[in-house]
């Protein structure tokens, strides 16, 4: 129960279940710098269950850009049903690496090693976790990240990257097969929409989501303008759905900006354009893509489509192809 969402209540959804945390689970891996910290979020029990990698941004605040954010979108998902794994990534503030470590300070390249690293050890991390042990489907698996954490997941969809910095990225193809959907909170757009300073500060915020083939909900707000970042306003974001073959569907929040109403945290500094309303549209839509992108009989997308349309068209839209 939630007495702060209005219209967004029409976008149905499954009941709220009992979920555990467990946290930290460190995995070694030589050469990264340090050990990998994750958090499990998952419902307390199920079987098979489908499994959720998010991948945070690289935003201001101190902790939330770690396995300790997000709890606004990993406990919605894991209390209906999804197993949600958070690295906490080289660029965290409070677990990270120094921003002028090698690969610093975006370290793209960690980030996606990160997400593969958990996929290629999950027996590891189940058998570590007794609460969660035989109880992952490891055939249904999506992977769900916010702006810096948005061009890592589409790298791992199948976009590719270009530095203009770096000779030794150029077109570079991470392509992860066993991921089999994705959500792309907030991504950034091509890089010839960077500021001058973007381009000479974070050079590798340069996909090319052409080859992006996998399955993917492209999620953006209409007033996410950040002139430090990008000259193209708002649409910048869309390029991800505007571009990739797999992007079959986009949300665009009405009066949304960065946060998309609250993901990374409740009560956050990190969240430009807090509302409930807007966070249990971007909680309800996604889940219900990654649902039915995950489960090819369910039609838990079809109709949260059709009740944005009929009954919170005010906080925003679904486009296809």
């Amino acid at each position: 129960m939630n007495n702060l969402i209005g219209a967004a209540r029409h976008i149905p959804v499954a009941a709220a279940t009992t979920t555990i945390s467990i946290s930290p689970v460190t995995l070694s891996a030589p050469g990264r710098g340090l050990p990998l910290e994750l958090r499990i979020t998952a419902p307390v029990s199920g079987r098979d269950l489908p499994i959720v990698l998010l991948s945070h941004g690289h935003g201001p605040s101190l902790y939330l850009p770690s396995k300790d954010g997000y709890g606004p979108i990993v406990n919605f998902y894991a209390e209906r049903g999804f197993a949600v794994i958070q690295p906490t990534h080289a660029n965290s503030r409070v677990a990270g690496l120094p921003a002028d470590a090698p690969g610093g300070p975006l370290f793209w390249r960690s980030r996606v090693a990160d997400m593969t690293l958990i996929l290629d050890r999950l027996d590891e991390i189940e058998a570590a976790v007794p609460a969660i042990a035989g109880r992952l489907d490891h055939g249904r698996i999506a992977a769900v990240g916010h702006s810096m954490g948005g061009q890592t997941v589409a790298m791992l969809l199948g976009a590719r990257l270009t530095d203009p910095n770096d000779d030794t990225a150029r077109d570079v193809n991470l392509i992860e097969p066993r991921i089999k959907a994705g959500v792309l909170l907030a991504a950034p757009g091509n890089g010839d929409g960077l500021s001058d300073f973007a381009a000479k500060t974070y050079s590798a915020l340069n996909p090319d989501y052409a080859h992006m083939t996998t399955s993917v909900l492209v999620v953006v707000g209409d007033s996410d303008v950040n002139p430090h970042l990008t000259v193209r306003g708002a649409d910048w974001h869309a390029d991800p759905y505007r571009h990739g073959p797999g992007s079959d569907a986009l949300l665009t929040l009405i009066g949304g900006k960065h946060g998309l109403g609250g993901i990374a945290g409740f009560d956050a500094k990190e969240t430009d354009d807090e509302d409930p309303d807007r966070l249990a549209v971007t909680q309800r839509m996604t889940w219900a893509y990654l649902r039915s992108a995950l489960y090819a009989d369910d039609p838990t997308w079809s109709r949260a489509c059709r009740a944005l349309a009929e009954n919170a068209g005010s906080l925003g839209r679904v486009d296809c192809k």
